[in-house]
Formats: C-alpha cells, structure tokens, sequence
C-alpha cells in the first residue's frame, strides 16, 4: 500500500466534486409519496453526504458543484454552511438549469425514489472552476461517479484527476453508478473505467465493478485488476455479504452490522466518510472498512441523508450497543443492499 496515499487521507482535508440537492421525504415514515400530506426537507446528493460526514466526524471537506440561483440553490448552499461544509468553490449559475430535487420514501418495500435531474446544475462545472481550487490545501480528492455522466462536468473532472495526479494528492473514487444520469450504459462503462484506472482508492459494490468489467461475473477480478496495478485501495461491497478490501497483496474479507432498515438510501456515502475518517483517525484498514460499514447501518436506519450521517457519539453508541459485525462473508437479516 502507497504511504503517500494514505498519508494524504490523514491529513483530514478534502475536497469533494459533484451534487448537493434538495431531498424531501414523506412524513411520517413508511408513508407512500401518492398519499403524503407532510414532508419533511433534508440536504442530500452524494458528495455532500460523503462531504457531511467527514465534516461530523472533524474533518474539512470543501465541495466542489455548481446550484441554481434560486430558493433551493439558496437553500443547498446554506445547509452546506450549517453542516461545516467548505462552499468557496459552489458556484451559483443562471439560466434554466435546476439544482437536484430528490422525493424518496423512508421504507423499504416498494420503495420509491422520484428524482429531478433535468438540466442539472452540477454539470455545469468547468474546466475553470476546477483551476480555482488550490490542491495544496487539501490532502486528498473524492469524485463520485455521478459527475462523469454529463458534459461540461465530465471533463471538467477528469482535469481535476490530472491536476491531482500532478500534485501527488491521492485520489479517491465512488464509483456510484446511476444508469439514469447516462447517455448509454457502453459511454458509462468506458468513462468510469477510465476514472477507476486514474484512482488512488475505489470504492463501489459487486454491481458496479462486473458492470465496469462487462459482466458481473467478473467484478471481482475487475477489483483485483485495478489493486494490481493501479489503486493502493480497493474496496469490492456486496450488500448483506460484506466487502472485499484488497491492498497491495493483502486480501481481506469483513461484514456488516445487521440492523432494521428505514429506507435504502445513503449508505454508500456514509460507508465512505466512516471510511476515510477511520483511514485519517490512524485506524488499521480492516477497522476503518468496518468502521464505514457501521456508518453505513446507521444511515439505513434512520430518516434522511445528510441528516443522517452519525458523529463520533453517535458511532460510539450504535458500536456500544450493536452486537458486532457479522462474520465475513455470511451477513445477517435487515441489512440493506447500498445503492
């Protein structure tokens, strides 16, 4: 494993590319969105969770997008700035473009998820507003996949990817593959494969690796591949089975943390941010995944995303109480697969 990725991760700082938007859910849980009469309001998008929770757990995150200049825009920035969120670098944009509207349910059946993407307004960042970010300040950078689907963003962050692989300054990746953000599953494959070979650290479950791959029976491999040569990290999730972490020639298996899930959203981005906040608190790999794996649970289990995201007192008290991860690779009922 590279020292030089893992000590950029330590220093805590990050920053962060791709969406925030506006999440509403009906109220109370478990209602359907046809038959709702109250919502509760909520920040989301996956890189400002995952920007959220580094931030509960202490560290700097500064997100990189761009919002409307409307309410909602107005509203994103300032739930950003509430939560400790770095916001010099979101760029607020005219015209008809439209900061994300998410309408989901908390419920796991049947559950629905409506979500706003027309004309999204965090693909439109540029080329230049990547220049605008000092690299020098941060220890390392996060893209989630979602920001590769669409131009100007797309290439905008594969710029961001080589002013960092210049600066030294590790690279982390989400995979976070969304079909209905694409043009066509082929242009997905061949961008996020591209990313994935220009990253540090990668982060995505069964499906998006044999997706990547061109079958999911060969995801595992595809994982394998990239920690051969090109990523320090690789971390292969599968849902209730747990996740497969390969570093260098380390090869190691963990589980889940079974609980009662309230919805299936946000646990990848939280899974993430327990992750790198582990990696930064000097936590032995293998506790940092399980320490993300337990994030994780705990997002499932309750209403919300950013919202969410647990700190330092909310993880000792899920750990303190919970009895403990399930053995590699059985899992255990409740869990959720993360989406």
């Amino acid at each position: 494993m590279s020292n030089w990725v893992l000590d950029g991760i330590r220093t805590n700082r990050f920053v962060v590319l791709g969406r925030v938007g506006m999440d509403l859910s009906p109220d109370p849980a478990g209602c359907r969105t046809e038959t709702a009469t109250s919502m509760i309001v909520g920040m989301g998008g996956s890189s400002a969770n995952i920007a959220v929770g580094i931030c509960k757990f202490g560290g700097e995150a500064c997100l990189v997008t761009s919002v409307s200049d409307d309410a909602i825009g107005r509203y994103c920035t300032n739930a950003l700035q509430g939560y400790g969120v770095g916001t010099d670098h979101v760029r607020t944009i005219g015209g008809e473009y439209r900061t994300s509207l998410a309408i989901y349910e908390s419920r796991v059946e049947d559950h629905q998820t409506v979500l706003y993407r027309n004309q999204a307004a965090d693909f439109q960042v540029t080329r230049a507003d990547i220049e605008r970010v000092e690299l020098k300040r941060f220890g390392a950078l996060i893209a989630a996949g979602t920001v590769l689907a669409a131009e100007p963003s797309r290439d905008a962050t594969f710029h961001a990817l080589e002013r960092a692989a210049a600066a030294r300054c590790p690279i982390i990746f989400d995979i976070d593959y969304r079909p209905y953000s694409w043009p066509s599953a082929a242009v997905a494959a061949e961008v996020l494969s591209r990313a994935g070979a220009r990253s540090n650290v990668i982060v995505g479950n069964d499906e998006e690796f044999g997706f990547m791959a061109g079958a999911m029976e060969r995801g595992l491999e595809k994982a394998r591949e990239l920690a051969r040569t090109t990523a320090a990290i690789v971390i292969y999730k599968m849902g209730e089975r747990g996740a497969i972490t390969l570093a260098g020639d380390e090869e190691m298996q963990t589980g889940i943390f079974p609980v009662t899930a309230l919805k299936p959203t946000g646990a990848g981005d939280s899974f993430m941010a327990g992750l790198l906040s582990g990696i930064a608190a000097g936590l032995p790999l293998r506790d940092a995944v399980l320490r993300g794996s337990a994030c994780a649970a705990i997002v499932v289990a309750r209403p919300g995303c950013a919202p969410a995201m647990p700190d330092e007192a909310d993880l000792d008290a899920f750990l303190t109480h919970h009895p403990g991860a399930t053995t590699a690779p059985g899992g255990g009922p409740g869990e959720v697969r993360d989406t």
